[in-house]
């Protein structure tokens, strides 16, 4: 006889729910947002899944199949609901809180709404795995395989072609949700980035094809309807390797011409592409509240504020900005801006400066001795941006400050940024002197001695001293000179040297040096230079011709996060919303196929997929910062996304369960248990290694990267 205590009484178990049940109702209620969100994208993922079930559900009802449970999620059963003949059963967490000497399954928390129903043969769950969902229909085992029985509405006992039938329903109803989803979509209307270049890389297959900021994609691989930029990602990425692309290009003049494009692997990017750069718009994009006052202490510039002119040069495009803002070789340039008031609503026009800053495309091959390009092959010294770490806690301890302009570290004079990190590495854990010329509030410059201490990161192997750096371009001292190209000499301008005159005109920053350069393309000019009160002396120089690998471009100093430029994709009526969700759900069947295809044939890497965590957190982002009809879209995708991948020939996905139904249609009997249980477990093995496998990239690409 076992022994009764108070901790197997009914009142502990109320008393053990109690105390799981009111913490969660308590965090819930301080986190009601995050909460909320969250529970949208169960429902989200809920619908997709209830969706698919629900075609296998309905179909094995119309055939005459028994089904035994329908759930929604993976279990353990969290909640498990059955009309019987004396009503409602309900059971919750059957499995993990069980009832003693109970043989019924039904668990200690079970109980039956009494009411007059006609009894069901099917229960109708929520499982305590929030991924995936099942039918259960007799005579098919948890792993797919068939089980004989003498049942005639067991489900081993239809026909191939029937329950052929039951298992393409589940991807039939996820690609026809999709296409409705979608249709829905295009009623209401969205916003998308379309397919338009917005800038081109350097050295990439779009800019030696020629194509420039502002172009429009209207074609491209046969698709011409409806192109946002997805399409040009999408084409580039799957693509097979050495495969052109055919591109139809409208120019911003009007003409039209086709391009054939071949994606490369591009540098720190993961998927192959064509190195066409998403558009902007003129329009600030959302911060947070210290991104926002961060700009707007370097800038002037707030998020919402539309951009309309630029040195007094009106602009309706961010290519428009962009060609002006290259152009001046300037150390500040002047924007005015639409500002709506958040009070009044009211628009005003604010107008505000913006440093600048010069840069170079990396050139192939080029020396770490530089920081983003050098100047017409000169490099100037280096100026401190930020300081990360190591902020001065009195003032008995100078330590680095933001605009302090390096002149020495260790024993070495105006050194080179290659020469900075070695004696970063060398010094680490130790005391570095550094050097710096410093500007005071008054506006007088002196020289300062620091002391830092080099540390290694926390994660990776790079020993940093806790700085941003750029160039000191308000001066015209080089600190270094490099090769403009392989095999030739650079020029003989000692490190510490001041340029003075560009070709006999005086120059008093590097912003004089490079607009005087660019005066004189393909041409030899001397360049004069004055090291101290003894040394001076004078060097010619062969300027590059043209828009090459060597151009010099005016950028904005503080990057400036303008938001993607957008587009309204609306239908104009049902028929047309029809067509629209069509197109996009075929484009995204196609995607998820070639994706797969690519994948086995290496084009596509593992670590470019996206798991469960991948999904599932890209959704709260998408819940949590863009208007609901972006998450319903996103629905779309993935309800087509899951179409293509339940379909594949693999056991247990529904697509290798009809294999299996087509070896029994030419066998002439169906394969024993066992072996479709081997095959059942291997495929199901294949897929769970491949989900560990993405689900861990996930996690390190969202929490860790």
């Amino acid at each position: 006889m076992s022994k009764t205590t108070i901790f197997s009484g009914r009142y502990f178990r109320v008393f053990l729910m109690a105390i799981i049940v009111v913490p969660m109702i308590l965090l819930i209620a301080r986190n009601i947002g995050f909460v909320g969100n969250a529970l949208l994208v169960l429902l989200g993922f809920g619908a997709v899944i209830l969706v698919h079930e629900f075609g296998h559900f309905i179909v094995a009802k119309l055939s005459g199949i028994k089904v035994e449970a329908f759930s929604l999620f993976m279990p353990p059963i969290l909640l498990g609901v059955q009309k019987t003949e004396g009503g409602i059963r309900i059971r919750i967490l059957p499995e993990i809180l069980p009832k003693k000497d109970d043989d019924s399954g039904n668990g200690a928390l079970c109980f039956t709404i009494a009411g007059k129903c006609k009894a069901s043969e099917t229960e109708y769950r929520i499982g305590l795995i929030p991924f995936g969902g099942f039918v259960k229909m007799l005579g098919q085992e948890d792993t797919g395989s068939v089980k004989s029985s003498d049942d005639p509405r067991s489900y081993a006992n239809k026909p191939p072609h029937t329950r052929a039938a039951v298992l393409a329903a589940g991807v039939t109803f996820n690609v026809i949700s999709a296409v409705i989803v979608f249709m829905i979509v295009f009623l209401v209307g969205i916003n998308l980035t379309p397919a338009v270049v917005g800038d081109v890389m350097p050295d990439s297959p779009a800019q030696r094809a020629g194509l420039k900021a502002g172009d429009e994609i209207i074609e491209i691989a046969g698709e011409s309807e409806d192109l946002d930029f997805g399409n040009i990602a999408i084409a580039a990425a799957l693509s097979g390797k050495d495969e052109k692309v055919q591109i139809r290009v409208r120019h911003l003049d009007g003409t039209e011409e086709d391009f054939a494009l071949v994606s490369e692997q591009l540098p720190e990017e993961s998927l192959r592409g064509f190195g066409i750069i998403v558009p902007e718009s003129l329009t600030i994009g959302k911060l947070s509240k210290d991104d926002a006052d961060d700009l707007f202490t370097k800038t002037g510039l707030l998020p919402g504020d539309l951009i309309k002119s630029v040195n007094g040069r009106h602009v309706t495009t961010y290519w428009e900005m962009a060609q002006i803002v290259k152009e001046p070789f300037l150390p500040a340039i002047k924007l005015s801006a639409e500002r709506i008031d958040p009070v009044s609503k009211e628009v005003r026009l604010i107008e505000t400066k913006i440093g600048m800053r010069l840069s170079a495309p990396i050139r192939p091959g080029m020396s770490e001795s530089t920081l983003s390009g050098d100047i017409y092959t000169l490099v100037p010294r280096m100026r401190i941006t930020d300081v990360l770490v190591g902020k001065e806690s009195d003032n008995t301890k100078p330590s680095l400050r933001r605009d302090d302009i390096i002149l020495a570290i260790g024993n070495v004079e105006n050194p080179s940024y290659r020469q900075m990190r070695d004696f970063t590495i060398e010094y680490e854990g130790k005391d570095l002197p550094v050097k710096v010329l410093r500007t005071e509030n008054d506006g007088a410059e002196q020289i300062v001695t620091v002391t830092v201490v080099p540390k290694r990161a926390s994660r990776g192997e790079k020993v940093m001293i806790g700085v941003s750096i750029t160039y000191d371009l308000e001066h015209t001292v080089v600190a270094d000179t490099i090769s403009p190209e392989e095999g030739s000499a650079a020029l003989e301008i000692p490190a510490g040297a001041a340029i003075t005159a560009v070709d006999g005109a005086p120059v008093f920053s590097f912003f004089d040096v490079a607009r005087e350069i660019r005066k004189y393309p393909g041409q030899r000019i001397t360049i004069d230079y004055r090291l101290n009160e003894q040394v001076a002396g004078a060097v010619s120089m062969d300027v590059p011709g043209g828009e090459d690998l060597y151009s010099v471009k005016s950028t904005f100093a503080e990057p400036i996060p303008f938001k993607f430029l957008e587009k309204t994709y609306k239908a104009d009526g049902p028929v047309d919303a029809v067509v629209m969700g069509y197109r996009k759900t075929v484009m995204f069947v196609a995607q998820t196929y070639v994706t797969l295809r690519r994948l086995i044939g290496g084009l596509v890497s593992p670590k470019d997929l996206m798991g469960p965590v991948g999904i599932i957190t890209l959704s709260y982002r998408i819940v949590a910062d863009r208007p609901f009809v972006y998450y319903v879209y996103f629905l779309g995708l993935i309800s087509a996304a899951i179409a293509v991948f339940n379909f594949l020939p693999l056991p247990p996905l529904d697509g290798g369960l009809v294999v299996l139904l087509l070896v029994e249609k030419i066998k002439g009997s169906a394969l024993s248990e066992h072996v479709q249980a081997i095959i059942a477990y291997t495929g199901w093995t294949l897929i769970g290694s491949l989900i560990l496998y993405v689900t861990f990239n996930d996690i390190v690409r969202n929490f860790f990267s």
